[in-house]
């Protein structure tokens, strides 16, 4: 009722008369005002628009082409604050100096709100949440007495409608003072305080600084170990005092070991013993590595450092041949060259054997491995693959020895540590430079198809379509076989059989056999990854690729003896190089059945190697002990080098390589030595500058420069075919 009272009071205050209350407007008149507005508004902004408007351009602005104000601008935005310092200095405590700070903070704060929560746990946090907990209790039991004073109030204001019209001013001043009074008396109801959510999270954020605690510096000394001093002169003797003779301190102290070696084993005589002898009398010899004791192989590698500079100050006058020696006396013998002896590389238990085989290391420039076997049929026995560097003459790195004689090897392009090696029983091997083992990591069988002829050529090629390393051999038994290297073993496929046209015989029962050609050599196009050539004891050179099994693209009719070797042309894709026992080297275009250029050397021909640095230089080794090499470029009838490399008698040579990097080549012989060799600058001149001129290099060159040569041999064909046509004509237009 008092809250009934107070209320029309304060109405009747606000009216305009200061007795009646002022009608409202009904909802239809006031919408039907407003769309009237509306319109009218939106009429006015069309008329607007409608009219022409002029543009108004600033006295300043610049008058700009029609090119120029298409012109883009682009402008970087960096994440760099151009303001932050760049030469920030602070004080390291540990170095104890100032040190400038590479780092600086490119971070720009727009804005910052400090937070202000409090940790549940802390004394202020437990106070309010008993503060929280208060006002929650007390919030229902004001709500209730709120809700029934709001009840009575509409029960009077319902009542108070259905009293007479005449009841106005005397009871409202009555109603109003009662009312009042009533306010008077009671007290307000308190307000509810805003309740604050609670961190969900309970995170806190703290600073505090620690004081960096003073360094101490604190040091003990303990008892020194007890050693040895191991030293001695780096050279193999010292000189002594005249009535004494020359001490070999590092030989002798080898020595002793070894005798202490003997002596031990001697003593003990183990099992293991004899079944290391047992293991002996099969082939299967462990390494000089593997026999070491332990107290030695701890210092190995020392000690191979050690040796090699022990063989550098040895061989210090061949080494700075190697390394600076030009023969100036090239200037005065006519385009002609020489070959500069440099080291011999040689071991004990190769004496007996011939160099079958040599190959450099595609990685490390101056190692080389190198095959022994034997080419007599009659002389058949072990073989060992050997490899040397050029940095230890003496001794070489790796040392494997085999049951049959190796013919052939090759070093896997990708891979350096594998290299791929024939026999000459016909199987095929992988030995992996990085096992220390002495046994190949794969090796065929007669279950896994070998050969049954001794392999004349190993290739590796690219991986498979599985990513299986695999690689090519060729053997007289007319067979060409790919191997692939899965998982432990060796997976072989045949790739071509070299069948002989017209030697088939009639068999019984009237079979018809055909002999096979026996294969000798072999190489694979350095661009066309199927193409390869194929030569054979008969003289022929067949073209082959991979696709075909049964079927060859050319063949040659090459050589009337044995096609000892055949090779590409690094640089010039159509031109191959085969030699033979028939004494004569022969350059072909793959195109043509006629060879381009043929030499006559008078002596088998062993070996051909095309040089790394030249399209036009290649170097042939003859069984009378002489090698010859050629620059196309220079003399295109005679070799510009021939020279006596072994000069025993009953000893041939039989292989040659070029180094991919240095001017050198080496050379095997029947003995078991390979000599390594410096061309002379003769022999591998470089096209002089002309001033103003910049001499042109790179494979575009070197191919240019053999296809002049090429077209200079055709050109008098095509002339002599003319001619022959003209004389023909000639007695036919007398008549």
């Amino acid at each position: 009722m008092p809250a009934k009272a107070g209320d029309r009071h304060r109405q009747g205050q606000s009216g305009p008369s200061g007795g009646k209350a002022v009608q409202p407007r009904p909802a239809k008149a006031l919408s039907k005002k407003r769309d009237e507005d509306v319109s009218t508004e939106a009429g006015e902004g069309v008329d607007e628009w409608a009219a022409a408007k002029t543009l108004v351009k600033p006295p300043d602005q610049l008058e700009l082409t029609e090119a120029e104000l298409k012109e883009e601008f682009t402008r970087i935005l960096t994440a760099n604050n151009p303001h932050a310092p760049q030469n920030i200095v602070r004080y390291s405590f540990k170095e104890r100096a100032y040190k400038p700070i590479n780092y600086v903070d490119q971070m720009a704060i727009h804005f910052s709100l400090n937070g202000n929560m409090i940790l549940k746990d802390s004394d202020e946090g437990r106070r309010q949440s008993i503060k929280l907990g208060t006002a929650a209790e007390k919030a229902p039991i004001e709500t209730s007495a709120v809700t029934s004073e709001e009840a009575k109030i509409k029960d009077e204001e319902s009542t108070g409608d259905t009293q007479a019209a005449g009841e106005e001013e005397a009871e409202g001043s009555g109603t109003a003072e009662v009312a009042e009074a009533a306010e008077a008396e009671e007290p307000p109801p308190p307000r509810m305080k805003e309740q604050k959510l609670a961190n969900q999270f309970n995170f806190i954020e703290r600073a505090s600084r620690t004081l960096n605690n003073p360094m101490r510096e604190r040091a003990c000394q303990s008892e020194p170990t007890p050693c040895k001093n191991f030293s001695a002169t780096a050279n193999q003797c010292t000189t002594g005092t005249p009535g004494r003779k020359y001490k070999w301190e590092i030989y002798d102290a080898y020595v002793e070991e070894l005798q202490k070696m003997e002596r031990s084993k001697e003593k003990e005589k183990p099992k293991a013993q004899t079944a290391k002898r047992e293991e002996e009398k099969r082939g299967r010899k462990l390494t000089s590595l593997e026999l070491q004791s332990d107290d030695i192989t701890k210092i190995s590698k020392a000690a191979k450092i050690m040796e090699r500079m022990v063989n550098q100050n040895t061989f210090d006058d061949i080494a700075q041949d190697f390394k600076y020696f030009e023969d100036a006396s090239d200037e005065y013998r006519d385009q002609e060259g020489t070959l500069l002896p440099l080291w011999k590389f040689q071991y004990d238990k190769t004496k007996r054997l011939a160099v079958t085989a040599i190959s450099w290391n595609p990685k490390y420039k101056d190692l080389f491995a190198v095959g022994y076997g034997s080419y007599d049929f009659m002389k058949q026995g072990q073989g060992m693959l050997l490899l040397y560097t050029m940095k230890n003459p003496s001794f070489p790195e790796y040392v494997f020895s085999s049951e049959s004689g190796i013919m052939c090897l090759d070093f896997h392009n990708d891979y350096p540590y594998l290299v791929a090696v024939g026999f000459y029983d016909g199987n095929v091997a992988v030995y992996n430079l990085k096992k220390a083992t002495s046994q190949p990591s794969y090796k065929s069988s007669a279950k896994s198809g070998k050969h049954t002829e001794p392999v004349w050529q190993v290739k590796w090629q690219k991986d498979d379509m599985d990513n299986n390393l695999n690689f090519f051999s060729v053997s007289s038994d007319g067979r060409i076989v790919s191997w692939t290297l899965v998982k432990n073993e060796l997976v072989h496929t045949d790739v071509i059989k070299l069948s002989v046209e017209g030697t088939t015989m009639q068999g019984p029962q009237g079979l018809q056999l055909q002999t096979l050609g026996c294969g000798t050599s072999f190489d694979f196009h350095k661009k066309i990854d199927y193409l390869f050539l194929v030569g054979t004891e008969e003289g022929k050179i067949y073209k082959c690729s991979k696709c075909y099994s049964s079927q060859f693209l050319d063949v040659f009719e090459a050589h009337h003896m044995a096609v000892d070797s055949v090779s590409w042309n690094p640089y010039h894709l159509k031109v191959f190089i085969s030699c033979s026992s028939d004494w004569t080297v022969k350059i072909w275009d793959h195109t043509i059945k006629t060879p381009m250029f043929i030499y006559d050397l008078n002596s088998a021909v062993g070996d051909v190697a095309w040089s790394p640095y030249s399209s036009t230089v290649f170097a042939a080794v003859t069984t009378d002990g002489k090698a010859h090499v050629f620059d196309l470029s220079i003399n295109k009838y005679e070799a510009l080098c021939t020279q006596l490399v072994v000069a025993k008698k009953k000893n041939k040579i039989t292989h040659i390589q070029f180094n991919p990097v240095y001017p050198v080549v080496i050379i095997g012989d029947e003995r078991g030595h390979v000599t390594s060799l410096k061309l002379s600058p003769n022999l591998r001149r470089i096209p002089k500058e002309k001033k103003g001129q910049e001499v042109k290099k790179g494979p575009e060159v070197e191919i240019a420069k053999l296809d002049k040569l090429l077209n200079l041999v055709r050109e008098p064909e095509s002339k002599a075919g003319k001619r022959a046509g003209e004389t023909m004509a000639l007695p036919g237009a007398a008549s």
